[in-house]
Order: C-alpha cells, then structure tokens, then sequence
C-alpha cells in the first residue's frame, strides 16, 4: 500500500492547508488527512482550544471521523498524513486504529512518540517520514514566535 512521492506531498498539502485553518483558529497549527487507495475521506486538525479538550488532537479527530466513513474501529487500509509526528496518546490511539500506514512532516523533538519508544506504533504500520518537512516546522515556528511576541516573551 505504497503511494508515490508525488501523492505524499500533495497529501501532506491537503495536511497543510488543515494546519493553516488550526493556526487562523488560535490552535497549534497541526493538520491532518486520512485517506484510503488514495481518495481522502476525513480531514481536520488540532482542537484543544476550541473543544476545551487535551485529547482534541488532529490524530485523534481523524481516528474517529475515518472510522465513522468505513464502518469499522479498524483502519488498515488507511494512510494517514500529519504534518507534526504525533505524541504518546495519538500513537497509542493509532496503534489500537491498527492504522497501515502513517505519513509525518515534522518531527517533535519535545514531545513525539519517538521520545519515549520507537515501537509505539502497530508492528504492521508503515511510517514514512519528512514529506514537506520544512513547510511543517516552519508553520509551527512561525506560530510559536507570533504567540511569543503576543504574550510579551
């Protein structure tokens, strides 16, 4: 179930554009598709602020809506492109989702899955890494550095 280059970045894209609509939100501007034999069928992104929620996570989100569109807890024949590596809870959550494949921008150094343990993730789960890399951090830092100079830090 390997997608080409090209469809890992538009994808990512579609990502992108998700984490755009979290940042205009006030939200940490992480976003996220799911998608099965290539045709996209749940999108969203962070919404902790917005629901009050911690576990408003993009992954999280796109967990239950992918599910909800196939009929089953199971997402095996899904991809799923996030533009920030997902934390502890989200891995946990995809790992039980027994999700095929999983398409990173960006890594977290701070707070990643790969932070505590590598093998997080179902055995079975491919993971791809550094699709549009630079465009995913620099929507973060940029983020970061505008609620920074916001907040007078």
């Amino acid at each position: 179930m390997t997608l080409s280059i090209q469809s890992d970045s538009y994808f990512m894209q579609q990502a992108l554009n998700e984490a755009k609509d979290a940042a205009e939100k006030g939200e940490i501007p992480v976003g996220a598709v799911v998608t099965v034999n290539g045709r996209i069928i749940a999108r969203g992104h962070n919404l902790t602020e917005t629901l009050t929620d911690v576990t408003a996570h993009a992954e999280m989100q796109l967990i239950t809506a992918a599910a909800n569109e196939l009929g089953s807890k199971y997402l095996p024949e899904c991809t799923l492109y996030v533009t920030l590596e997902p934390c502890p809870m989200c891995a946990g959550a995809l790992y039980w989702s027994q999700i095929g494949r999983i398409v990173i921008g960006t890594k977290d150094e701070k707070r990643g899955f790969t932070t505590i343990v590598h093998q997080m993730l179902h055995p079975k789960t491919e993971v791809s890494w550094g699709v549009l890399e630079a465009e995913c951090r620099e929507i973060l830092v940029l983020f970061f550095k505008k609620l920074r100079k916001s907040k007078g830090l």
